[in-house]
């Protein structure tokens, strides 16, 4: 499937929300999206692919040199089709070129999220018991530590 990863904006909040509400059971409100692009420590871009349907985004959120990976979920439909990949990869570049580490929640039952951001370097640093309150679930905290590059002789 071919795609392309564009910023988020005021446009593509009710697609945002729609994906919101297909993807968690607290779905964030089109005012809290649309919030958030007047949030300068935040950045949200959108997986659309040609024909213009938005298929996934995601969201993170940057304090000085730390990053934190709060969002990313791609409609049912278009998964293992490489967006969640993409998104993620976006943000790791990102990382690896401005910050020290990046981090993120996800739940402890999500084994195909898991499985990506172990591929993308991440490792389980902890775990937050009872993080997501309504369903009773555990989340596995991750971090992908970025090292400086070694000075050159």
């Amino acid at each position: 499937m071919n795609f392309k990863l564009v910023p988020m904006d005021r446009s593509n909040v009710a697609d945002v929300e729609a994906i919101e509400r297909e993807c968690f059971a607290q779905p964030w409100s089109a005012d809290m999206l649309a919030q958030e692009l007047y949030n300068d420590s935040a950045s949200y871009i959108l997986a659309v692919a040609e024909d213009g349907t938005a298929l996934g985004y995601a969201g993170l959120t940057v304090v000085l040199d730390e990053g934190s990976i709060d969002k990313v979920a791609v409609k049912g439909k278009y998964r293992r089709m490489g967006v969640a990949d993409a998104l993620v990869d976006a943000f790791v570049r990102f990382g690896r070129a401005h910050l020290a580490f990046l981090t993120l929640e996800v739940r402890a039952s999500n084994q195909a999220a898991i499985a990506l951001y172990l591929k993308h370097g991440f490792t389980q640093v902890g775990r937050r018991k009872n993080y997501y309150a309504a369903e009773h679930e555990d989340a596995i905290l991750m971090t992908l530590e970025f090292r400086p590059e070694e000075p050159r002789a």
